[in-house]
Order: C-alpha cells, then sequence, then structure tokens
C-alpha cells in the first residue's frame, strides 16, 4: 500500500518552531522531487517548499529564511523545520512526491496552528 504520511503538526505561539515528518511507504524518494504544500483555511494549497533528488531546494518567498526541507533517502523521509512560525502559517501541511513518468503521491495532511 502507497503511503505518505505527515506527522510533527501541532498547536505553537508566535515565534515558535516545528518539525514537520513525511514518511513514505510502498513507494521511495529517490529520483523524485519531494515537497511540502499548505492549506489555509477556505484557500487552494499551496507549495512551501521542495528538494530535488539532488539536494536542491526552492521555498515560497513567504517562508524564506524561516523554513528548511531536507530528506533522507536512506529512511525514505522529508522533514521541514519551521522557524519563527507566524499566524499566517497556521494550515494544513500536505507532503507530495513527484516522479516523472509516474502519478503524483499526496499525504493526508497534518495541521498546524499558530496562535499570536
Amino acid at each position: 500500500q502507497v503511503q505518505l504520511v505527515e506527522s510533527g503538526g501541532g498547536l505553537v505561539q508566535s515565534g515558535g518552531s516545528l518539525t514537520l515528518s513525511c514518511a513514505a511507504s510502498g513507494i521511495t524518494i529517490t529520483r523524485s522531487v519531494m515537497g511540502w504544500y499548505r492549506q489555509a483555511p477556505g484557500k487552494q494549497r499551496d507549495p512551501v517548499a521542495s528538494i530535488t533528488s539532488g539536494g536542491n531546494t526552492n521555498y515560497a518567498d513567504s517562508v524564506k529564511g524561516r523554513f528548511t526541507i531536507s530528506r533522507d533517502n536512506a529512511k525514505n523521509m522529508v522533514y521541514l523545520r519551521m522557524d519563527s512560525l507566524k499566524p499566517e502559517d497556521t494550515g494544513v501541511y500536505y507532503c507530495k512526491r513527484q516522479r516523472i513518468g509516474e502519478s503524483d503521491y499526496w499525504g493526508q495532511g497534518t495541521q498546524v496552528t499558530v496562535s499570536s
């Protein structure tokens, strides 16, 4: 069974930190672009950060300098370290795997709530 399972979300005060994890099973993350997306209430799902198989990273302007994406291919895991969190970072965070020639896979999401 193919699964991407996010964890690590929760309630945190403004200025705090969280680290999200994405565990892949039934698939591997090698040769794939792994991404984190965020969906705020009533809004569309937007990209937050991505990392290529070679380790190149890309971030949304709103999180640059505060969030760090990383991957551990041996463990089949992707992480998102989030520092200096703001209330506008609140939302459901989703993990996605993209691989050329294959369907995208999404996790079920993990809720992050930042209180002011």
